[in-house]
This record gives structure tokens, sequence and C-alpha cells, in this order.
């Protein structure tokens, strides 16, 4: 049972980043982009500290000091996700005139997965891996551009400068993973977590400070426009971002990464686009069109013979 807990563990992962952009959509009504990330992130830290405080006796949640030898790895990690990964991300949504090309772009990590594991690793990436990767990608693109009535408008490129940001952007969560399993095993999965976080915050700061600063949460919590209601909802899906899709998502992903290797953990990103339509269907009523469902089967098959040994 204990060789199936990285592929739980990575599901439970994906759909709590499923919900994602659901809950930053909802956020970004009130607050500006930097200063949602800063109290997400802020916030997640916050709670990793205690729960590894708290936990000391436990060996997967205890928090444990960076030896020196480590160091340039967790500054690497912490350099190219959260921080340049959620940097490039912004800037490619601001690119395109729809989000449906820059979703599409942003969800190739799986296609360059094997390369960069093959490169970098030295991982053995097999004829399963390919194929099972290429049908899943189908169906996560079937599910992007199938019965979109704005399908003309959807194909217009924009500034074409996203086309480059959207890949160096992938390339920065590739290379997050792979220095993930790098990391020695030694240390916990909550420790890796939590200093990568806090390392992304030194680096998140000054430019908060810069972009936007203090005067925005004054703006967002005191002088604000928006009715105490839309401002609670805020609130509350900043919690979650910071609880589920920071905290326990990212420390799914990084026990996934450290044992299963960077290839077929990123063929899972694939799923994250039918867990939305799934949660979109249940809670808002969003109908699901059968091209979509085609899609979703497409996804689920592909990341079978992904896994296929």
């Amino acid at each position: 049972m204990k060789k199936y807990f990285p592929y739980i563990s990575i599901i439970a992962a994906m759909l709590c980043w499923s919900v994602s952009g659901i809950a930053i959509k909802h956020a970004l009504v009130v607050l500006p982009p930097f200063t949602l990330i800063v109290m997400r992130f802020t916030l997640s830290v916050l709670l990793m500290l205690v729960i590894g405080l708290c936990c000391r006796a436990n060996k997967m949640l205890r928090l444990q000091a960076i030896e020196r030898k480590d160091i340039p790895l967790f500054l690497l990690a912490g350099f190219f996700q959260p921080f340049l990964y959620y940097l490039l991300e912004t800037y490619t949504y601001k690119a395109f005139d729809s989000p449906t090309i820059a979703e599409a772009l942003l969800s190739t990590s799986p296609l360059l997965s094997p390369l960069f594991a093959a490169v970098l690793l030295r991982e053995r990436v097999t004829r399963n891996n390919i194929v099972g990767i290429l049908v899943s990608t189908l169906g996560m693109l079937l599910m992007l551009f199938s019965a979109n009535p704005l399908l003309a408008n959807s194909m217009a490129i924009g500034n074409p400068a996203g086309i480059p940001l959207a890949f160096a952007s992938v390339s920065t969560a590739i290379l997050y993973t792979i220095i993930l399993r790098r990391i020695p095993q030694q240390y916990s999965d909550l420790s890796v977590v939590f200093w990568v976080q806090f390392i992304s915050l030194i680096f998140f700061y000054p430019l908060w400070g810069y972009m936007e600063g203090p005067t925005a949460i004054d703006a967002t919590f005191v002088h604000s426009p928006f009715s105490h209601s839309t401002i609670m909802v805020a609130i509350g899906c900043v919690a979650y971002l910071a609880v589920f899709a920071s905290v326990l998502a990212f420390i799914l992903f990084c026990y996934t990464v450290r044992r299963i290797g960077v290839t077929q953990t990123n063929a899972f990103n694939n799923i994250r686009p039918a867990f939305t339509a799934l949660w979109m269907l249940l809670f808002f009523g969003e109908t699901l069109p059968f091209t979509k469902w085609i899609g979703i089967v497409l996804i689920i098959v592909g990341l079978f013979v992904c896994q296929k040994k």
C-alpha cells in the first residue's frame, strides 16, 4: 500500500491547486497581485513554523535547520518557485489577449519535464512516459479549447513576448522540481517547503514594496471601496491559498517528486484543468460538453500509461 502513497499525494495536491485559480480570481477583486502573493506566502510560512515547532517528534513534520552545504540548493529552489515562476506567470497572462492561450502554454511542463530530467538528472524516460504524457496533454488541450464560444478570440496571441515568458515560466517550475529531487532525503518535506517559501519571501518583499507597498494594504482594508462581505470572501480565499495551496499541496508535491521523480510527477499537472472543470460543474453549475468529458478521459488514460512500469 505504501508504494501508492506518492500517487495519492500528487492527486490530492492537484485537487488543492485546481481550486487555486477560482480562489485567486475572487481574491484579486479586492487585492492587488503582489499583495495577494505576499499575504499568501507569509501566512503559509507562519503556519509551517507553528506546525514544525509543535511537531518536533514527528519525522515528517519536524522543522530542521539547513546545513551550510545545502544552502545553494534551497536558495535556487526559492528563487525559481514560488518567486520567479509567479512573476513570469503574472506577466504571461498580462501579455496575451485571452487566458486560454496562456493556460495552454503554461500547461506544457509535462512535455518538457522528460527532457530536463534526462539531461540534468539522468532520469530514465520510458516509451510509456512519452506516450502517456502526449495522450494526457492532448486531453488537456481538448478541455481548454473545446466548446469555447469565443474560440476565435481565444486564439488571438496579443503580445508575442508572452510566448517566451510562458516557456520561461514553465522552465522555472521544472527546474524547481529538479532541485527538489537533488535536496538530500535527510530533510523532512515540511522543512524543505518551509525554507523554500521563506527564501522566496526574501525576494518577494522588496519587489512588493516597490510595486505596491504598504499603501496597498491601507487601500484594501482601511479605505476600501468594497463591501464588508466582498472583503471577507477575499480574506477567505487568501486563507485557502495559504493553507491548502501553499502548505498542503506544496508538501504533498514535494513528497511525490522526491520519491517517484520529475517526469512522472509533472505528468499529473495535466489533470488540474479536469479537476477545475469538475469543481465548476459541482459548485457553480457550469456545464461540461461531451468534448470536455473526452478530454478528461484522455487525461486519465494518459496518466495511467505514463505511470505504467
